[in-house]
């Protein structure tokens, strides 16, 4: 019985205006994290074409990260359909990823200064999810969490 009227409690935060447009926007945020991963993808095959340079690591990097784009678009769906656990998971790639992504290519010599441009451009979608799921709207519809 408690489980009940704490499933309809939840579910009535998560069902407010603006719960709904603080996911509608870190949705609409992720897509353009995906289609700016995609674009550093078309760059550095287009770059891999014209005979420049280009390592093993920026390739693996530029195949992932739409793909990761495609599985952080997914979590957030979720959880605004009420998954705190999905929800959990988004706060927590969405401090990492930028973190892990623009220290790395911060490594002398790993990548060229173009591919470190585009790749902190690309991280800027996911900044902003970030402190949106720590915003008060969204904080709000998962009360009590870690």
């Amino acid at each position: 019985m408690e489980n009940n009227a704490h499933s309809t409690a939840e579910a009535a935060l998560l069902n407010t205006p603006r719960t709904h447009g603080a996911f509608d926007a870190a949705k609409s945020s992720i897509k353009v994290h995906g289609a700016l991963s995609a674009t550093a993808l078309f760059a550095v095959i287009a770059v891999s074409v014209s005979g420049s340079t280009v390592n093993t690591f920026m390739w693996v990097r530029a195949v992932l990260l739409p793909v990761v784009a495609l599985l952080i678009y997914r979590m957030t769906g979720s959880a605004s359909r009420g998954s705190r656990r999905a929800f959990e998971r988004v706060r927590a790639l969405t401090v990492i990823m930028p973190i892990a992504i623009i220290g790395v290519d911060l490594i002398p010599g790993v990548c060229p200064p173009w591919y470190i441009m585009m790749q902190g451009v690309c991280m800027l979608p996911v900044i902003r999810v970030a402190f949106m799921t720590r915003g008060s709207a969204l904080r709000a519809a998962f009360p009590g969490g870690r």
